[in-house]
């Protein structure tokens, strides 16, 4: 990675005021009132009785829930956020240490869970999405860091009887005159007795020692030793596992189940029909352990209703997607476009994004055990108080005897955050189902890499056509752009703050900004029987991809360098988004470095949940097949917490974003069903397929911004940009199809 020293990852309608957005106050008054309880979850902050709390302070603001000193010194830090390999689990205790003055050799961490402490503190409720587990938590674990510190400076003041602001820490003690030290782990027991102070004064950034230091991740070695356990791995005593059988069209129900041969499978207790998610039917096949209900479920005779339920077929819904497309929609931005007619030059474009399955590289599960009164659940989550209320919902049980033990897990990319809690509701049916029929044991519901990848909330797919009007210098006289897709909120609880005028507010963001053109944009949203969720960056996936790439077809149209040409459309308003191109192009040495024969330079530069990456990507087209080489990235989060994660963030963005490229990169149904199941037909990129990745960072001090997302936008577009160079033609097409 390289940090230079000398330029100094849910929607992003979620943290920022905005056309369809509303104040917090109003966000909370309608989630609650829609089922979606924020704040008041289960689990009250017993686990950690200590200091005295301030009733000025929430419970966001109190070390005790959040700092735990051992005797040896050791700091353990808890995290209101899930890690599922974005790096949480050391970033947040970084922030946190650096105002405790900890020693971070001595510095861990461990998952919160749906206590309402650990509800992010801008939003209200528990939440890991939106690249908002830094942003929204830096000023929160720097104000719990300092807290803390104050607490352990009293307490040793009032061992030493000393004034307290005669003492010092440092590295995890507290130092006195003459040298006289006392370790944090000694003072540990009284200083958390003492009243928590309500304001603390915070370090200048010049202070900073661990805060911007590129930091190996507290996780690395468990990671890289296979020791790490994640949702997946849990065992308790005498645990079942269950696998279901799910509806090969959404929602549909069952006509017939023959279970015999599944009950004769050594290690089968129970077949047993649950609801699942959509109103469908399903059947749970539960077992000593997971192959022998797998092999249950493979050996049922089922038969399947689906006379009912709309069957999505994609070559259709594009067909259909396509003529929506060729009229204006509900208008999210109204613009003059008269000139569109008469103008000297024009593009008219149309491009096509499909369904994309999250796959991450653990498949979703969930254990729980019910006691018919009482549960406790196990699982990795990004939403742990929703989650928390469904399964209490579904179980019987009062929000209060409902536990939930965040899990470490592995990827989720968003399908963990579910407004439906699905995988989480179907594991409480299968488990409430299985007490019913005696088997008073554990159940871990688990799900199949083809059940993951067949078993839908999909990134929508997208239509999007364009007609953009300009003159031989470029200007932008006039831009129609009309998308098609389904939305993601409705029948959600954000739809009632996040949908204004007919218009999902995640599906246009990315649009239009930076550049001050004459856009008007309007927008259709299909019903289809097709589950739709964000995926990595939302709606950005799509946005970025047709806003980038027409804009170089402008630049190309009018013989000019595409970095000039957007940054003479940028103007003097976006300083952030030039700093992030220019560290780019100046570190590629895009310009000035020649190029190998057949390559050529791609670039790109967007924005989404308020950090800018921009790329210069190397690529070439051999036989067709299109190879990206080398990707150079200039990045503006404000200030990098920790430069190592804000790289590894970029480098797995890329990867993913270039993922949307590669063939087979699709989801597609055919009469209703999902015809991808594994890795084999739903392509993601191999070892050979990845690029060199040089991350440059541009230096602030100003309070960090989201970093989970903002890779994956522009690097697509970077190389679509690329090809268009070598072939003469932009592709309209994710995944590439070149002719």
């Amino acid at each position: 990675m390289h940090f230079d020293t000398t330029t100094f990852e849910l929607p992003q309608m979620l943290r920022r005021r905005g056309d369809g957005d509303m104040p917090r106050r109003t966000f909370l008054k309608v989630a609650t009132g829609s089922g979606f309880a924020l704040g008041a979850f289960p689990i009250a902050a017993t686990a950690q009785a200590a200091a005295p709390a301030d009733a000025a302070l929430k419970p966001t603001q109190q070390p005790s829930a959040f700092v735990r000193i051992e005797r040896d010194g050791t700091v353990v830090v808890t995290i209101n956020r899930l890690d599922f390999g974005q790096g949480v689990q050391t970033g947040l205790p970084m922030i946190l240490a650096e105002e405790l003055d900890a020693d971070w050799s001595k510095v861990r961490s461990e998952h919160g869970n749906a206590d309402p402490a650990y509800v992010d503190p801008a939003m209200g409720m528990h939440l890991t999405g939106g690249s908002n587990s830094i942003k929204n938590s830096y000023t929160q674990y720097r104000e719990l860091g300092a807290r803390t510190r104050a607490m352990l400076v009293s307490a040793a003041a009032a061992q030493w009887g000393v004034a307290a602001d005669t003492l010092r820490t440092e590295n995890g003690s507290v130092i006195g005159a003459g040298g006289k030290k006392l370790g944090y782990g000694e003072l540990a027991d009284a200083a958390m007795k003492l009243p928590v102070p309500t304001k603390v004064a915070l370090k200048d950034p010049k202070q900073f020692r661990i805060i911007g230091k590129p930091t190996v991740r507290l996780d690395a070695r468990a990671k890289s030793s296979g020791r790490q356990g994640y949702g997946i791995d849990v065992r308790l005593p005498g645990m079942l596992t269950a696998v279901v059988a799910r509806p090969p069209v959404f929602a549909a129900k069952l006509k017939s189940v023959d279970d015999k041969a599944a009950k004769a499978i050594k290690g089968v207790k129970a077949v047993l029909r649950v609801p699942v998610d959509r109103g469908g039917d399903g059947v749970a096949v539960i077992a000593d352990g997971y192959w022998a209900a797998k092999q249950g479920r493979d050996a049922l005779k089922l038969e399947w209703d689906t006379a009912h339920v709309e069957k999505a077929d994609t070559a259709k819904l594009l067909a259909s997607y396509r003529e929506l497309a060729k009229k204006p929609g509900a208008m999210k931005y109204k613009a003059d476009i008269s000139k569109l007619a008469s103008a000297p030059k024009k593009i008219s474009a149309e491009y096509s994004f499909p369904y994309l399955a999250h796959a991450p590289m653990e498949p979703l599960n969930c254990t729980v055990s019910f006691t018919g009164n009482a549960a406790e659940l196990w699982m990795g989550t990004q939403m742990p108080g929703l989650d928390a209320m469904a399964a209490s919902k579904v179980l019987g049980v009062a929000p209060a005897a409902v536990k939930v033990n965040t899990q470490m897990a592995g990827g989720g990319f968003g399908r963990r955050a579910i407004p439906s809690s699905d995988y989480v509701v179907e594991a409480c049916q299968v488990a409430k189902a299985a007490r019913t029929a005696g088997l008073n044991a554990p159940v871990r519901t688990l799900w199949s890499r083809e059940d993951d990848i067949k078993g839908g909330y999909y990134r929508p797919m997208h239509v999007h056509r364009a007609e953009i009007g300009f003159d031989d210098k470029g200007n932008i006289l006039a831009w129609d752009h009309v998308i098609v897709g389904q939305s993601i909120l409705k029948g959600s609880p954000f739809e009632a703050f996040m949908i204004k005028d007919g218009i999902d507010a995640t599906m246009v963001e990315g649009m239009k900004e930076p550049y001050d053109v004459p856009m008007r944009l309007s927008v259709h949203h299909p019903q289809v029987n097709v589950p739709v969720l964000w995926w990595r960056s939302v709606g950005s996936t799509h946005t970025a991809y047709a806003m980038e790439t027409l804009l170089d077809e402008v630049a190309r149209a009018t013989k000019q360098d595409p970095v000039a040409y957007r940054m003479k459309l940028m103007g003097d308003k976006h300083p952030r988004h030039k700093a992030a191109l220019q560290l780019a192009v100046d570190k590629s040495g895009y310009g000035k470095r020649k190029l190998a024969p057949g390559r050529a330079w791609g670039v790109a530069v967007h924005e989404s949940f308020e950090s800018v990456v921009a790329y210069v990507v190397e690529a070439s087209v051999v036989k067709g097949s299109p190879k990206l080489h080398h990707i150079t990235a200039g990045v503006h989060c404000n200030l990098a917490v920790n430069p190592a994660s804000v790289e590894a963030q970029v480098q797995g963005a890329a990867l993913m974003g270039l993922s949307m490229c590669l063939p087979g990169a699709a989801i597609t149904l055919r009469d209703g069903v999902v015809e991808q199941s594994n890795f084999g037909d739903f392509m993601v990129p191999r070892i050979t397929d990845m690029p060199q990745v040089a991350v440059h960072i541009v230096p602030s001090a100003e309070p960090p911004t989201g970093m989970g997302e903002p890779g994956l936008p522009p690097l697509a577009p970077a190389f679509a940009n690329a090809i268009a160079r070598l072939t003469g033609s932009t592709p309209r097409e994710l995944p590439f199809r070149l002719a």
